[in-house]
């Protein structure tokens, strides 16, 4: 409707220079918010992300002039997560009971964002109870990856990721409780970060698994570049998270941690042992590895031990300590299971068919054993006890990390993106993030590399650890990928999101 706009300049923008650029006047709010609108709706067509546009928003981007004070975010156009409370808009979850139930109010996050000057425009999709890493449910169907539509985007911010991946949104909110986040940048070739679990307000963001605190979620932006993530983070880190809600720690953003040139000592690991990396995920750790020698960190081997036990009796047993029977609950009335089908039908099978389901597959299928005996109801002595024992994993975790002298550590990151349906048949293979939801550790994912011939070819000699069903799957579910992106992850202790963001700033750069 502007001839004057060039809305292909608009949108090439990085954040950072965007952001300035609406603070300095020398761009319109309006002129923003319409080029990204009209960004969105090409991408949601394409890949359908996009779950309810924010009516009320056109009218904020036409006052954003008249705003007394410009926040950090001043005019910038954000995507908000299904399950993140925008007041007068549903979150859903992918229920269809959740329907016609707008929120009363907005939740702490979008509160500060609007605050700092932001517009959250839309909405965005999500699996059908946050428990899955595709994206599909039976209100708004499945969202596509936007670099290749045969794949999924991931989940559970898997419309988030379609969305900024295909750049219809600058910056995007989702939630991460077992690598919610970190799946879905790394699916679709951008940039994501998890934060300790208390550093951002949960207050107003709806649950997947209610009342479990064994794997810590968290609240986090999706950008195309780490610049991004950090200006998100420097605006919500502000007085107003704070006042807003008092359990969140008082801790602003650490410039000087940020911007920091030192020199650092990085640990790494290739595999987890637990699920074994494709030929593009363990190159993608190596030349990464390999260029921070070259830039002078020093780089230490991390060996991980005992990850199925983690994942097992910390992840899934900390995540369904009632044996599910809450889980099975949200689902009432509800026609469509498929996304948590395995943990959906375990969750609702008498105890004497589990019993002997474990029995039976313990020789044959381990990893499934171990799956079904976790899924029983613990006693109250048994959560506890549990709870201790993660406690102790975590100390000896950090045991090693202060015994290696470590700052960040680099690791794997599953990938390239699986095709459609495969996250619901392979739910094992959320070992390499949820490790970090577990110890509660910052974590972000950096996309280094795109899937090459010799990666596929190489596939046809992936065998698994276990060799069982799971491997086999997962070996079909990584062929054809040439060409879409491979991410490492980037971790670092908790509350040091600032450097986690730092380190991945420095492996982006290289």
């Amino acid at each position: 409707q502007h001839p004057s706009v060039n809305v292909t300049s608009i949108l090439s923008l990085p954040l950072p220079e965007l952001s300035k650029k609406l603070r300095d006047g020398s761009l319109s709010p309006d002129h923003v918010f319409y080029a990204y609108v009209g960004k969105a709706v090409q991408i949601a067509t394409e890949t359908n992300c996009i779950t309810e546009f924010l009516q009320e928003s056109e009218s904020q981007a036409r006052k954003a002039k008249l705003m007394e004070k410009q926040g950090l975010l001043y005019g910038v156009p954000v995507s908000i997560k299904d399950s993140i409370d925008c007041q007068g808009h549903d979150s859903t979850l992918g229920f269809i009971k959740n329907l016609n139930k707008p929120a009363a109010e907005d939740s702490v996050v979008v509160q500060v964002l609007k605050r700092q000057g932001a517009i959250p425009f839309v909405k965005t999709n999500v699996p059908q109870s946050l428990i899955s890493y595709d994206c599909k449910n039976l209100i708004f169907g499945q969202t596509r990856n936007p670099l290749l539509y045969t794949r999924t985007p991931g989940g559970s911010s898997g419309g988030e990721g379609a969305l900024v991946g295909g750049g219809g949104s600058i910056l995007g909110i989702g939630t991460d409780v077992g690598g919610s986040l970190r799946f879905p940048a790394a699916f679709c070739g951008i940039c994501a970060i998890k934060p300790t679990g208390k550093r951002l307000s949960k207050r107003g963001i709806m649950s997947g698994v209610v009342g479990q605190k064994a794997v810590a979620a968290a609240v986090g932006p999706l950008a195309k570049d780490v610049e991004s993530l950090a200006l998100c983070l420097r605006a919500l880190l502000s007085e107003d998270m704070f006042s807003l809600d008092s359990t969140v720690p008082p801790l602003p953003f650490n410039e000087e941690v940020y911007s920091s040139t030192e020199p650092l000592r990085i640990g790494y690991y290739e595999t987890d042992f637990f699920t074994m990396p494709s030929p593009a995920m363990r190159r993608a750790v190596r030349e990464t590895k390999e260029l921070l020698e070259e830039a002078g960190h020093t780089l230490v081997p991390f060996e991980l031990n005992n990850v199925d036990y983690v994942i097992f009796n910390y992840c899934v047993r900390g995540m369904f300590a009632d044996g599910g029977s809450s889980f099975v609950r949200k689902f009432k009335g509800e026609m469509e299971k498929g996304g948590s089908g395995l943990f959906f039908w375990l969750a609702k099978a008498p105890h004497w068919l589990k019993t002997l389901l474990c029995w039976i597959s313990k020789p044959f299928v381990p990893r499934f054993s171990s799956i079904i005996s976790s899924m029983k109801e613990n006693t109250v002595d048994e959560v506890w006890s549990l709870h201790q024992e993660i406690e102790d994993f975590c100390h000896q975790f950090l045991s090693q990390w202060k015994r290696l002298n470590l700052d960040v550590m680099l690791c794997p990151m599953l990938g390239p993106a699986l095709g459609i349906g495969y996250p619901t048949k392979l739910s094992v293979a959320v070992s390499y993030t949820m490790l970090y939801n577990a110890l509660d550790f910052p974590a972000g994912v950096v996309p280094v590399t795109l899937a090459t011939d010799e990666d596929e070819e190489q596939l046809k000699g992936y065998k698994g650890y276990y060799q069982d069903w799971w491997d086999r799957t997962l070996a079909k579910a990584f062929r054809g990928s040439v060409g879409m992106p491979v991410a490492v992850q980037c971790v670092a202790l908790p509350w040091q999101e600032e450097l986690c963001l730092r380190f991945m700033k420095e492996v982006e750069t290289l």
